[in-house]
């Protein structure tokens, strides 16, 4: 008998973590494929993580209300036959470092270039035609009336 680990997944283009809102499961759980075992929150939407395995729950990765990076363990499951040892080798990310504080906002900056670079790119920007006019305005005439 092995452990399946199953990993936050990427839920959607630039999160880097979500929300841990609802287990659907507990430790001892019987699982079959395809079965809810929670819940995360992103900023954008709330998402149900289904099992890719049969077994049973042996482990969770968080409490409720709990941030969980992607890639990071979500839960452990018992499977038959080996499972994936490779991934249960796998640590829990370390808490972020002062130095990754910037992270999320990195992130964003670059979203928001990545965006606006493809806006810039497809607005045509408009011609504005040459002054043909050549008086500058120190030495035109006053009107007289």
């Amino acid at each position: 008998m092995g452990q399946h680990v199953i990993k936050m997944p990427d839920v959607g283009e630039g999160i880097a973590e979500a929300e841990l809102v609802e287990w659907h499961v507990k430790v001892g759980d019987p699982v079959n494929e395809d079965t809810v075992l929670a819940a995360v929150m992103t900023d954008k939407a709330t998402v149900e993580i289904p099992s890719p395995v049969e077994g049973t729950v042996a482990w969770l990765g968080g409490e409720v209300g709990e941030q969980i990076s992607v890639g990071a363990p979500l839960l452990k499951i018992e499977v038959a036959g080996d499972g994936n040892d490779d991934a249960a080798a796998a640590p829990k990310p370390a808490a972020p470092r002062a130095e990754d504080e910037d992270a999320p906002a990195q992130v964003a900056i670059t979203f928001i270039s990545k965006a606006l670079a493809s806006i810039i790119a497809i607005v045509p920007m408009p011609l504005v035609p040459p002054c043909t006019n050549n008086v500058s305005p120190s030495r035109a005439s006053p009107r007289s009336n």
